[in-house]
């Protein structure tokens, strides 16, 4: 019997995040937006910078996080659609060639299969695999700039493939966390991906736009062009850091530096007029400490323009500085922190909004889910539903192992065989040599 999840289209995504894990569990409705029927979110505590560093911590979160939006759906999960991140995210552009047989059929989405098919052939660094082939313009017979060759006729059709690819020991601890905690990988999707697919405008992806995803322990950029991924980059930085900077910078517990990013932090020192002073309780006998708003927005600033000083030299190094009309969008637990977009736009010179992953979801959501937080997970249930509709994502049950049919011979064949070695064997050693040594 198949689970509830595949009756009734439910689909539910995994966000396995340094900070965070993430369950959301929904459907399209009649008008074809998107139903959150249960969500979950619990502490992480077994991710670094992006990648599974404790099974066992991450099997319980995962569990927890599940546990959480089953209560909420009222029903059980098997199947969840997985987010992939992490420093060893790497990607590279590849030109493709395909001779077609005949030029008077049109082009087909079998030949555009073959093309894809023929990138998962190329030759990777040990230790990793191909994450995603996204396909960028084509060129039919020499005729360049075409977005979408089916139904053209062609002798000749080339095509510009960006190739994301990660390491293959992270894609299988998330596989192994995930099947320890009872549940089935259907899909695993890089989270950059997921996260434009929440908060980004069709009109913005054809402007072109940077998503900036500031999470925990990671930064990832991802840029679009004429509707199309242009370029994904991972920067080794996140709120993680941030915190510990106002850790060390204030002399305060991890824990209370948190709070004082959470609660009272802002990326931009010159928008603090109050300049309150906050006073942190101190050790067992130890008088408190006090820090000022306007300071400990300056500890925040000095290192999320460190953050931004990536963004900037990946747009750069990708060649799109002067083609990206939509700016930048801010999403991630760090889009939180009080003024970054005032920031984001001072540093960087690109207009700068916060992404909220609210776009594509139906009336009455609950309020938490309009959070910067969710992007990736809301993503990445929009990824999955969408992979279920074409058909690229079955769900199927494993298929029980075949056990090898055992053959008994009979005694009068093993006594045929055992005579008719016996008799090679006397008629080898009978035969007269061919020559005397």
């Amino acid at each position: 019997m198949m689970d509830a999840n595949v009756n009734n289209n439910l689909v539910v995504a995994l966000d396995i995040g340094t900070t965070k894990v993430c369950a959301v569990a929904g459907r399209k409705n009649e008008h074809g937006r998107l139903e959150i029927i249960g969500h979950g979110k619990v502490e992480s505590k077994g991710v670094l910078r992006g990648v599974v560093s404790n099974i066992e911590k991450t099997v319980t979160a995962i569990s927890e996080a599940i546990a959480a939006a089953e209560r909420m759906a009222g029903r059980k999960f098997e199947f969840v659609h997985v987010g992939i991140a992490g420093q060893h995210i790497k990607s590279l552009q590849h030109r493709g060639m395909l001779t077609r047989d005949n030029d008077h059929t049109e082009i087909g989405p079998r030949d555009i299969e073959r093309l894809i098919s023929d990138m998962h052939k190329l030759v990777l660094p040990p230790g990793d695999k191909i994450l995603h082939v996204i396909p960028q313009e084509y060129t039919v017979d020499n005729e360049q700039g075409i977005l979408d060759p089916i139904g053209m006729s062609g002798i000749r059709l080339e095509a510009n493939f960006h190739i994301i690819t990660g390491q293959i020991s992270a894609s299988n601890n998330i596989h192994r966390c995930v099947e320890r905690a009872g549940l089935r990988v259907a899909n695993m999707t890089l989270e950059p991906i997921a996260s434009a697919a929440s908060v980004l405008s069709e009109e913005e992806k054809e402007a072109g736009v940077a998503l900036v995803d500031i999470g925990g322990g990671t930064t990832d950029i991802t840029l679009f062009q004429d509707g199309i991924i242009r370029h994904t980059a991972v920067v080794p930085f996140g709120g993680n850091v941030i915190t510990k900077d106002i850790k060390e910078g204030c002399t305060v517990m991890i824990q209370q530096a948190e709070k004082l990013k959470v609660r009272f932090g802002a990326a931009l020192a010159e928008e603090v007029y109050d300049n309150r002073i906050i006073t942190i309780p101190g050790l067992k006998g130890r008088p408190p400490k006090e820090i000022s708003e306007k300071n400990l927005a300056r500890i925040i600033q000095a290192r999320v323009e460190e953050i931004l000083d990536y963004v900037v030299w990946e747009i750069r190094r990708s060649g799109l500085e002067r083609k990206l009309i939509g700016g930048i969008v801010l999403t991630g637990g760090g889009a939180l922190l009080n003024h970054i977009d005032k920031l984001a736009a001072f540093h960087t010179g690109f207009p700068t909004r916060i992404g909220i992953p609210v776009e594509h979801l139906a009336h009455g959501y609950a309020e938490q889910l309009s959070s910067p937080i969710y992007s990736t997970a809301i993503g990445l249930l929009l990824k999955g539903i969408r992979d279920v509709e074409s058909g690229l994502v079955r769900y199927r049950k494993p298929e029980p192992e075949k056990q090898p049919e055992l053959v008994e011979e009979t005694v009068e064949e093993k006594s045929a065989w055992y005579e008719q070695l016996f008799r090679k064997t006397k008629e080898w050693f009978e035969a007269e040599p061919d020559q005397d040594f």
